[in-house]
This record gives C-alpha cells, structure tokens and sequence, in this order.
C-alpha cells in the first residue's frame, strides 16, 4: 500500500524524496513525511493529504539540507489518517526515525512488552511501536544493522522499512518480509523504495530484497544480510522501461492515458509469442514442458479484485477451448478454507504488481499442498515473479492509475494465449489455431477504433452522472466484464454499481429497476444474442435506462437502448478485450464529470501489500 522512499549520496535528500513520494502518491496519499539527518539531529516534517501539502510545509532549502534522509506516503490502517499518525515515527530516545508498510500483527503484545520497560507512546499505529522497539535493540546491541536484526526477529506480520539514527549519521537501514524493498545503485549514492517508479529518473539498476533481508548502506557501499545476519550476495537487475512510462504527457489524467496505451499493451502482450507454423501459441517462461502441460486435469486461477475478474474470462476461455475444468478462486480467501487441489492439477496466481498480500499468501499455501504454482505478472522482479515455480509477464508497462486498465486486458490477452495452448495440445483444430491467430493481430487496431468513440461516451457518462445506483449485465465470458464496468464506476465515481449475470436479474435485481436506474448490458452477437434481448426487453418493460455495447451493425438492439455504443466485429473469445474499453471510458468520464479524482480514489491504493 504505502510508499517508501529512502537516499543517502552526495546529492540533497530532500527534493529527490519529495519527488519520488509524488510518484508514489498512488500507493497511498492520506498524509505524507520525511525525516533527514542533519548535524546529529533529526529533522521530520509531516502533513496530512497530499505530497504537495508536504512540500509547502517545508522550511527553506537551506534549512532541509541533507544528503541522507527517508520519506514515506501513507495508507492508513492502524489509526486515522492524521499528522501524529503520519510517517516517519520516532522512538523513545528521539535518536531513530523509521518509515514503514505493512502491518505489525503483534504489536499490542510488543507495545506492553515496551511498556513495562518505561516506554510511552503517542499513538495507536503498530508503526510507532516498531520504530520504539528497533531503536531499543539498536541501543541495547549498540550496532545499528545488528540491532534492527534482533528487533525484527520479534515482529509477527508484515513490513518494509527504511531507519536512520542519529549515532550513525552516514548510514540507512532498511529491510523487509512481506513487503517490496527495492535498493536502487546509483553513482556513489544509493536509493531504497518500495517502488522502483520513485527512483528511476535516478538509476535503472536495482536489487529487489527478499524476505528476511537487511541491508545497511551508505554513499560508497551496501551490506545486504538476512535477518540472521548471513552475507547475502544479491543479483543486480535493469529496469526495462524509462521515466515517460510514469508521467501524463498530455494526457489529463494517468488512467485515461492507460485506456489509451491498451493499443500497445495488448500487442505487447502477445508480441513474440505466436508461432505461426504450429497454429499456437508459446508461453516461455511457464517453465513446464509439453507433457507435464498434456497432463493436467485441473485448473485453479486465484486472484483479487480486476485480476479476479481476468481469471473468470480465463475460466470461460480454457473450458471452451481446452475443454479443461476451471476453478477460480478469491486469493483472500484460499488459505482460509483448507483448499482442496487434487493431482494434476495447475495453479496460476494473477497480480499485476506481484506483491498483492493475499494472493501471494495463495501462492505459499498451493506450493505448500504440493502444487505448481505459475504467475501471471506484470512487474520484473516481483515477489510472486520471484517465488513462483514459472509464470508469464504481461508487458504492461507501469501502471499508475489505481483503477486498473490496461494490466486488465493484457492479463486477458496472456489467459486467451493460454487457452488457446491448451486447446491445441488437446483437440482443437489447426484451423481454429490459424484464425486465432489472424485476429488476435488484429485486436489492437479494434481497440483503437473503440477508442475513437471517447466523446460519444464522454456524452452518454453526462446522463448517468447524477445516479445513485447501477446495473451492468452480461452473460457467458461477458458477465465477468460486466463485473468489472460496475468495479471501475465504484472505484472512481463513487456510484454503487453491481454486475450480473444477465439472466439471473429477473431473480432479484429487477426489483431495483425503475426509470431512474441506469442498466448497461453487454449486447454483443454471440451465441447467446437473443437471451440477452429477452433480458433487456424485461428490462425496457421496467422503464430502465439502458446503455448497450454491441456489434457494429447491429441496428434491432436500439429498439430497446436510450444509448448505443458499437464496437468492431471480432472472435467470441476476444470479445472481452473490446467489450471493456467502451467501459472504462464510461467510469472514467462520470467520475470526471462529478468532479473526483480520478487517479487516486478515496481509500484505495494501488498494490494491496497488507491483508
């Protein structure tokens, strides 16, 4: 959830924490602080609200003048989001300042611990009682890197931290389980964060911490060790994309630049990964052959919120093609209900950051019953990419909108790859294999044209801004899109939506339908074309308000839809990659027209690293 940014060199910290805080905004913005180390003494300023809220706080520069210091942008959970409950905290002695996300499970038991040693505490978070229990153990083993080692082997739960002390005003440590750590390698300066995006106008070479590591760095060198403090030697990695993949352009805002950018990421997607002469499709990196593939009977996909709803068009899209079962499971949930996973059967874990708490969790757990677990990711270096026993990068590029987009149609574009493997090592047909493949070349190119019908979208958002409430239907693999049109509404807009499954209206829902109630149906010609009609009609006989995606030249459904919005022509199984574009544009545009903040919603944040 919330974002760390750490550096020590030869450069002022400030302004380069600032700035890397601001493009970690959307991993948390409810209040923000950075504590800098500056003539033995620290330094720490807070604000609640935005980065720039922070940045006006500040005194002069000359004043915040330092080269080493540790920032942080919160999303709170243990306590409000206030300035007292703001990061950095200190300890009891005033000598450390520690930044921290994540969460401490036994920090009650810690904080009575601490205080029957004479601490006392300012606040409710679990944060302050981990920065009074490391400063504790550094004073106690009067080392700095030993002494957040011995405090850290008591912590139960989650964490990535960055600390500063002022006995030794040269040096950051930092460390982390559960949650990402990066340390970035510049010229005799070093970064640490918890997102490479902070960092990479700076350097494009990184390590990406495991669980149990702790590094101790100043501007010349870094220590990594475990918690246990063994010698780590760490692999140097490069960032494959630049600075322009994290600013707006001209764009106003960066999720509807995303929307924009599904031109390309789709056709990332699946770039290099057709083989023409075989009518299929490889995934190399799945690290399993083609008989262990043959082999499986079973299929759980397991993810959280959009990924969840990706895997639920991959459940459709495996059984028709493969003819495989499919289960798809809540991440949240998996580890909590004693998981049945029989022989031969294939796990995947889908997460667009590769640290999403639950599903990584999932991960853990599947492996742990003796399973293969694959991931379906989006970032280089993740823990899930890391911890997996194979998986697939879907080549998104960086994706800051908290409303996920593009990772969502890249993610669908790998799971149609998928199927379609599997489909061809079991029964489908070099035919179907040959069309496949001619369309999916020319998915982008749809999109596109999808795109184009921004101000007519923008128009139809202008007449369900002011609703209260929302209906999205589909049926067959567009029920899982109409679940994620109603997630994006909710998320940005503030509308309660829900999504169905459109036949199953009439055994409840349609008691909500009244003219003042906004129903958007995926309409589009399928085998299944005329149930959706039934239902609209059951719908139009109610007075609801309907707005329809169908199929160019599709002229009967305006008999029963206020609003049109036709889409290309294309293969049922790609339908869903041009369904959703029309979708997201429509949440974007009500969540616009009332005003909202469309990159960083109320009480959400990018990548969920906390359970």
């Amino acid at each position: 959830m919330c974002g760390i940014v750490g550096y020590i060199g030869k450069r002022n910290a400030t302004p380069i924490i600032v700035e890397g805080l601001k493009r970690l905004e959307y991993r948390g913005y409810d209040s923000a602080g950075l504590a800098i180390n500056k003539d033995g003494k620290l330094h720490i300023y807070k604000a609640v609200g935005k980065i720039t809220d922070l940045e006006r706080s500040l005194p002069e520069p000359n004043v915040t003048f330092s080269n080493i210091g540790i920032g942080h942008t919160r999303w709170a959970t243990h306590g409000k989001p206030n300035k007292t409950n703001a990061h950095p905290h200190t300890g009891q002695y005033g000598k450390i300042a520690l930044v921290h996300n994540g969460i401490i499970e036994n920090y009650k038991q810690l904080r009575q611990k601490l205080t029957t040693e004479g601490h006392q505490f300012n606040t409710e978070t679990d944060t302050e009682v981990l920065a009074h229990l490391v400063e504790y153990f550094i004073e106690k083993e009067q080392d700095f890197t030993s002494g957040v080692q011995k405090a850290l082997k008591l912590v139960e739960g989650t964490f990535g931290i960055a600390v500063i002390h002022t006995d030794y005003p040269e040096n950051i440590v930092a460390a982390r389980k559960g949650s990402p750590l990066i340390l970035g390698i510049g010229n005799e300066e070093f970064f640490i964060t918890s997102d490479v995006a902070a960092i990479i106008i700076h350097t494009k070479k990184v390590i990406y911490l495991k669980d149990g590591e702790v590094v101790n760095l100043n501007h010349e060198k870094f220590e990594i060790t475990t918690l246990d403090n063994e010698a780590v030697k760490a692999k140097i990695s490069e960032v494959d994309w630049d600075v322009s993949s994290i600013e707006k352009g001209d764009y106003e805002h960066f999720m509807l630049k995303e929307i924009y950018e599904q031109v390309t990421s789709v056709e990332n997607a699946f770039r290099g990964r057709l083989m023409n002469k075989l009518s299929t499709a490889r995934l190399g990196g799945l690290n399993i052959t083609g008989n262990e593939l043959r082999k499986v009977k079973k299929i759980q996909i397991i993810g959280c919120g959009t990924s969840w709803h990706a895997a639920l068009i991959g459940k459709n899209m495996i059984e028709s093609l493969a003819r495989i079962p499919v289960e798809v499971e809540y991440a949240s949930e998996y580890r909590y209900r004693n998981p049945i996973i029989p022989e031969d059967t294939l796990v995947f874990v889908i997460s667009q950051s590769g640290e999403t708490a639950d599903t990584l969790a999932a991960l853990r757990e599947a492996q742990a019953r003796g399973a293969k677990v694959l991931g379906i990711t989006n970032v280089v270096g993740s823990t899930i990419a890391r911890e997996s026993d194979g998986g697939v990068y879907i080549h998104a590029g960086a994706e800051i909108g908290v409303a996920s987009t593009k990772a969502f149609t890249s993610q669908v574009t790998v799971l149609c790859l998928l199927a379609l493997i599997l489909g061809r090592m079991k029964h489908l047909s070099a035919q179907y294999g040959i069309k496949f493949l001619k369309e999916i070349k020319r998915i982008p190119q749809k999109i596109e044209k999808v795109l184009n019908l921004n101000e007519e979208i923008e128009r139809i958002a202008a007449t369900i801004k002011d609703s209260k409430n929302a209906l999205y239907l589909g049926r067959g693999m567009h029920y899982p899109v109409a679940l994620e049109g109603a997630l994006k509404l909710k998320e940005i807009s503030y509308i309660h939506a829900e999504g169905y499954p459109a036949a199953e209206m009439k055994h409840g829902p349609i008691a909500l339908i009244d003219e003042k109630m906004p129903v958007v149906a995926i309409a589009l010609k399928d085998a299944i074309y005329d149930k959706i009609i039934s239902n609209l009609q059951e719908v139009k006989a109610r007075n609801g308000h309907i707005i329809a995606i169908a199929t160019e030249g599709d002229e009967n459904i305006k008999d029963l839809a206020e609003h049109v919005i036709y889409i290309p022509e294309t293969m049922d199984i790609f339908q869903p990659l041009l369904s959703v574009v029309p979708l997201q544009l429509l949440a974007y545009h009500v969540a616009h027209l009332r005003g909202f903040n469309v990159d960083q919603p109320r009480n959400l944040a990018k990548s969920v690293t906390v359970e």
